[in-house]
């Protein structure tokens, strides 16, 4: 029996940094990973911005456990969804701490005030996730015609395409 199959795109340097900037900034949220392999501990983070060197963006407490586990280990992996549009991007990196004012300016929400005293609260910091590698899937048609595309594949048993692309990502 055959099953539903995505064309398959590796992306890598701008290309890449492009896909990871539109699929992450569209989800806007994601599982913040440390410790990766040793009593992994996830959060879940809301991205502030990916810039043009694939960089990814977070405000964050300097009390937090995943700050204390950045210190000791810098890589990291974070994953994305956005399951209303059927795209998911997962990323791993080497994550840095900043206490940068103009990083914190400009990074800066009035979300991040339910945890903080505002931006001058001494606990504040900017974590930058320099993205390495990571893999993305997403639907290139929208949603209920993807879906579509699915149930007919599994119900014929047929090894038409599902709807999506995927591919590994490198920076």
């Amino acid at each position: 029996m055959g099953q539903a199959q995505s064309p398959h795109q590796n992306l890598a340097g701008n290309a890449a940094i492009k896909k990871i900037k539109d699929l992450a900034e569209e989800a806007r949220t994601c599982f913040f990973s440390t410790k990766i392999g040793k009593d992994t501990h996830s959060v879940p983070m809301t991205l502030q911005e990916v810039d043009e060197n694939g960089i990814l963006w977070f405000i964050s407490s300097s009390e937090s456990e995943h700050n204390r586990n950045i210190q000791e280990d810098v890589q990291v992996q974070l994953y994305f969804m956005n399951g209303s549009s059927y795209e998911y991007v997962f990323i791993k990196g080497n994550a840095s701490i900043s206490k940068d004012r103009e990083l914190i300016e400009k990074y800066w929400s009035d979300f991040a005030n339910a945890w903080f005293d505002g931006k001058d609260d001494p606990r504040v910091t900017v974590i930058g996730v320099k993205a390495q590698d990571g893999y993305y899937y997403e639907t290139k048609d929208n949603k209920v015609f993807a879906m579509a595309k699915m149930v007919f594949a599994a119900v014929t048993g047929s090894r038409n395409e599902d709807g999506g692309i995927e591919g590994g990502l490198e920076i």
